[in-house]
């Protein structure tokens, strides 16, 4: 159930602040590089935002590049599209702050899955690393790629399900 939101509403992430200077931002420049999280915990409120507003190519792009081969595109817009963000309260931190190559955050993201009104709360202790200039979250569920060659007729390792040479390479 992706929400919309204007520019000059609060964030959804519950950061105070308006949607315009804290997540947008981050939404719209990441793939240039003209905006990205500068800490882990500003990647994990954008990715709780991204969640919120359906964003699925963010979610997906944020994740490790070394882990984006184990998601499938189709069942993170499934779950963006049945569930009803609510809250995401930011309970610790650890390390994550610019310079430093890892991070952790602690967080509970509290959400509906209509049509039961029951607010369900997810607890976890997120873990970010920073490479190539940039945050990614680690997902603590997929299998993390070497970093092998991929031959020409493997799978795109981007998870399109096409060959890598008709797709990236």
């Amino acid at each position: 159930m992706p929400q919309t939101i204007s520019p000059d509403a609060s964030c959804l992430c519950g950061s105070q602040k308006t949607y315009a200077e804290c997540c947008q931002p981050f939404h719209h420049g990441f793939h240039n590089k003209e905006a990205l999280p500068q800490t882990a915990k500003q990647l994990m409120r954008s990715r709780y935002c991204a969640w919120a507003l359906g964003m699925v190519d963010y979610i997906f792009d944020t994740t490790w590049p070394k882990q984006q081969a184990g998601l499938s595109r189709k069942d993170l817009q499934d779950w963006a599209d049945r569930t009803a963000w609510q809250e995401l309260i930011i309970v610790d931190t650890a390390a994550g702050q610019a310079g430093d190559k890892e991070g952790e955050v602690e967080f509970k993201a509290r959400f509906r899955l209509p049509p039961v009104e029951k607010i369900h709360e997810h607890h976890e202790r997120s873990r970010f690393v920073h490479e190539d200039d940039r945050w990614f979250f680690v997902d603590p569920t997929l299998p993390v790629r070497s970093a092998t060659t991929v031959g020409r007729n493997d799978p795109c390792p981007c998870g399109s399900g096409k060959k890598y040479k008709k797709c990236c390479g």
